[in-house]
């Protein structure tokens, strides 16, 4: 598999929602990117703020940028905040230092897309990625 299917994508994205819903938590913005960081599909669920579904994909874009989640592109932004900020300018659909955006992986480990959501607390946002990427059978980078 070289890239996460518009199907993946979409059942990435309603199991996000239906976690969410579990969760009880404020409405969720989902970006499922491919390998090349273009967008497969992004949804929104109603009530989700504007910016929701930029920031899920500047989370997942980070991700495929730099090779790493976007938890850990939080803690580089801690250790090393003028280098995070300066990443900004170089990426057309930004980086977002916060989790919740995550590559997603083949069998072999290398990464096939990424996935972002913005919505909530990023640990919640990253529990709705986790979930979806399960219920699609797919996985996340370790």
């Amino acid at each position: 598999m070289s890239s996460i299917t518009l199907e993946q994508a979409n059942a990435i994205i309603g199991s996000a929602f239906v976690k969410a819903r579990e969760l009880a938590l404020k409405p969720l913005g989902v970006a499922v990117l491919d390998v090349g960081g273009h967008i497969i599909a992004a949804q929104r669920q109603d009530g989700a703020s504007a910016l929701r579904l930029q920031i899920a994909q500047g989370k997942a874009a980070g991700a495929l940028g730099l090779g790493v989640s976007s938890r850990k592109i939080a803690e580089m932004a801690v250790e090393r905040p003028s280098f995070v900020a300066a990443l900004a300018t170089l990426a057309s659909s930004g980086i977002v230092p916060a989790a919740g955006g995550v590559i997603v992986v083949d069998a072999a480990g290398g990464p096939i897309g990424a996935v972002g959501i913005s919505g909530d607390v990023s640990d919640n946002d990253e529990a709705c990625v986790l979930a979806g990427l399960a219920a699609a059978g797919l996985r996340a980078q370790a």
